[in-house]
């Protein structure tokens, strides 16, 4: 670990993360379902949260019918959130305050605007989320499960700043690695592993077959390293797996 751990970064898209999660608090606790209609017909809160709804990155008008291509999505992700605060009759960031930050003792982190994208955080409280997400107790094993399968398997998509997929697979709340390349996780990572990167530098992945997770936190713009960044973090990743794969290391 480098850096200051005391640090406070905007998690950037890594947000979607903490955001699906107390979604899927939501859903557990019966308040609301991954099949209930949400946004424009025939979208669904499972549409939303694999970005399959039809609404463009940003913006309340959808572009495509749900289901047909894999859309990348702050608006999917905010629409989701507001369907939970309907549904709860609780503002959402109370709700993930409740249902998340403070059962993890995510002391640090603060929704401080879009649930898609203004969540603020400490390494540390990041570390707990990635021990919560392989250990869960805030959510049934199954859920989590769903959470990181793929949905909507055959959709193509493009991630954003990396190129696009045919298919492009993704989760719930979490791009899944399949068999995409170039990408900005490892040539080593197995195509399990789940996770996001953000517009202000950061990323997160976890690689369930490896065992391994991998955080880093910044407050560099990817749009202004995004070049660099696609060549580091795979070299990064690949080396991560490499040390957790050395009995030496």
């Amino acid at each position: 670990m480098r850096g200051d751990v005391d640090d406070v970064f905007r998690l950037a898209s890594i947000s979607k993360i903490i955001t699906t999660w107390t979604i899927l608090v939501a859903v557990e606790e019966g308040s609301i379902a991954l099949h209930t209609p949400v946004g424009q017909p025939g979208c669904t809160l499972e549409h939303l949260l694999s970005h399959a709804g039809g609404y463009s990155f940003d913006g309340q008008a959808p572009i495509a019918a749900p289901g047909t291509r894999r859309i990348y999505s702050n608006t999917g992700i905010e629409l989701a959130a507001t369907a939970v605060e309907q549904a709860t009759g609780i503002g959402f960031a109370t709700y993930l305050g409740e249902a998340i930050l403070e059962p993890l003792a995510m002391q640090t982190a603060e929704l401080e605007g879009s649930p898609a994208h203004g969540i603020w955080a400490t390494i540390h409280d990041v570390v707990k989320l990635v021990t919560e997400i392989t250990h869960p107790t805030l959510l049934s094993r199954e859920s989590v499960v769903s959470a990181t399968a793929v949905h909507f398997p055959d959709l193509v998509g493009m991630v954003p700043g990396v190129g696009t997929f045919r298919p492009c697979p993704w989760g719930l709340g979490v791009e899944i690695h399949g068999r995409k390349h170039p990408h900005w996780m490892g040539a080593t990572n197995s195509e399990a592993t789940f996770g996001h990167f953000g517009g202000s530098g950061t990323m997160l992945w976890i690689d369930p077959d490896a065992g391994v997770s991998l955080i880093a936190l910044t407050d560099r713009d990817f749009d202004l390293w995004a070049s660099d960044a696609l060549r580091l973090w795979p070299q990064l990743s690949d080396a991560v797996i490499a040390a957790a794969g050395d009995p030496a290391g």
